[in-house]
């Protein structure tokens, strides 16, 4: 499975503005600084985030973003399938039948139980809200290993 440039940065603006979800909106630009990306980036991330109604424009001198739910209700689930293109059952078979009308192997396939480890993945993720992230490195391990969704650094290959 590959996390795009996309996903990991408009994961980290929705960071920011958990982080700063009691102070109120952020400016593009407080996000683009902190996170050392252009503020035209940031702004199409956030406008990613905002049609999918996890963020929000505050208008007037104070404006900026901010959540449109607390960082509670948001999963990363959701996050990731706002910021890019997730497989779901209907598209994972269907997506690449080569010069063929569909997948020849569509009644029996041996690849497909492989495929169905990310569809596990997405729904792991839908069980992680935004506010677990915004604890420090550790603590927010340990609440991934509580939930049993990632291994600890020492049995990473």
């Amino acid at each position: 499975m590959k996390i795009t440039a996309q996903e990991e940065y408009g994961l980290r603006c929705l960071v920011q503005l958990a982080a700063t979800a009691q102070s109120g909106p952020i400016t593009v630009r407080e996000i683009a600084a902190r996170e050392g990306l252009s503020v035209a980036y940031v702004e199409k991330l956030l406008h990613l985030l905002s049609r999918a109604g996890l963020t929000r424009g505050v208008r007037g001198t104070k404006g900026g973003y901010c959540l449109a739910r607390p960082a509670e209700d948001i999963s990363l689930g959701e996050a990731v399938r706002a910021l890019g293109e997730t497989p779901t059952p209907e598209n994972l078979c269907t997506q690449f039948p080569g010069n063929l009308d569909g997948c020849i192997h569509l009644s029996n396939c041996g690849i497909r139980p492989v495929w169905l480890v990310i569809l596990y993945i997405q729904r792991t993720l839908d069980k992680v809200p935004l506010s677990s992230l915004i604890q420090d490195e550790k603590q927010v391990e340990l609440v991934l290993l509580q939930r049993s969704v990632v291994p600890t650094q020492g049995q990473v290959a």
